[in-house]
Formats: structure tokens, sequence, C-alpha cells
């Protein structure tokens, strides 16, 4: 892990409106914020809608990924009600961890016992999240925003069953390495702005 001033953005009111920029502003404006702080995130927002919007950091990554320290990572995502209830919670439990300073050896143990123990649940049904900022940093490969998209949390399942992965087919993903759901992801042409996204 790098220091943790690499993972913070420049101000506080840059993190909120990077957050927000996550989904359209008739969701985000309502939306509950976090903000990255010294043990895990905090309130910078309160909101009315039940979406909550983050700033999400490279440990939202599995934990073998290369990129899971990647300090220049920066994902606004905006979650739904469902997902800030089920999914939500897990990132935030992992950043505590992560910024606790434990080893990613140690956050994968701790991991099996909360899903042993049930405190890491299935997705409640209704789960999605939106990931439509032009700004940001997804990872080195796209070097910048990767696609205006939105993303859908189900138990786990097979792509199959959502026609992702197929020649043709708009719907990407299937199933977590880790926690006991499926993310599959469908692009949409414009970013929360409105302006279009050309791909990249």
């Amino acid at each position: 892990m790098a220091p943790l001033s690499a993972y913070r953005t420049q101000s506080r009111a840059e993190e909120i409106a990077m957050a927000r920029s996550a989904a359209p502003a008739s969701v985000s404006d309502k939306a509950e914020v976090l903000v990255l702080g010294d043990k895990g995130y905090e309130t910078a927002a309160k909101g009315s809608n039940g979406f909550t919007c983050i700033v999400q950091r490279s440990w939202a990554n599995d934990f073998g990924a290369a990129e899971f320290w990647n300090p220049k990572a920066r994902a606004p995502i905006c979650f739904n009600p469902a997902s800030a209830r089920t999914v939500l919670p897990t990132y935030l439990m992992r950043t505590a961890w992560v910024l606790s300073g434990i080893s990613v050896e140690e956050m994968a143990s701790k991991t099996k016992d909360a899903l042993a123990s049930g405190a890491i649940p299935p997705p409640e049904p209704g789960a999605m999240c939106y990931m439509m900022s032009k700004h940001g940093y997804t990872d080195d490969a796209a070097a910048g925003p990767w696609r205006a998209h939105l993303m859908f949390y189900v138990p786990r399942a097979q792509p199959e069953t959502w026609g992702a992965n197929l020649p043709g087919s708009p719907v990407i993903g299937g199933a977590s390495s880790v926690e006991p759901l499926s993310v599959f992801i469908v692009p949409v042409p414009n970013w929360s702005d409105g302006s279009p996204d050309h791909g990249h």
C-alpha cells in the first residue's frame, strides 16, 4: 500500500463532486455522499432518496488483482438503496481493514470469516449502481474512466442466465471470486452529464 495521502483527492469538495458525477443529477443530487477519511468513509452530505455515492479506491478489486494497491484509482459509483444496504457495507468494511494496516492475506481470512458468519450477505433483489462518470481513473488499462455503465448485483449466477459475455451482447460480467454475488455490467450511451460516451 502507498501512503494514505496518495489515495486522497485534493479536497473534500472535489471528492464530493466526483462521487456525485457517478449518476445523473436527478439521482445524485439527493443521494448521501461518503468520502474517504483516516479510518474509513465518512458522511460528507446527507441524502433523502436512499442512494449513496462514493469514490471507490483500488482495494475494491479482488484480492489477487494486480492493481489492488494502485493509488491512482478513483471510481465514482452511486449505489441504489438495495445495493447501499447489501453491497456497499462489504466495501466499507474492507476499507476499514485497509486503513488499519492489515495484510491482504489477513483481509482474505477476515472475509472468509465474515462470509461464514453471514456478515456478508447476498445482494437484495434490485441491487444496482450507476457508474456513469466521465471523471476518475478506473485503472491503468483505461488510464481514466472506462465506459459509462450500469452494474447489477445478483446472488451468484451463471453468465449465460444474463446472456453475458456472448458475441453481440451488451452485457458483461460474472461471479465475484470471494463475495456471494455476480456482477453484470451494461454500458449506456451517455455520461451522467448527458454528453455522449464514444467508447474507449
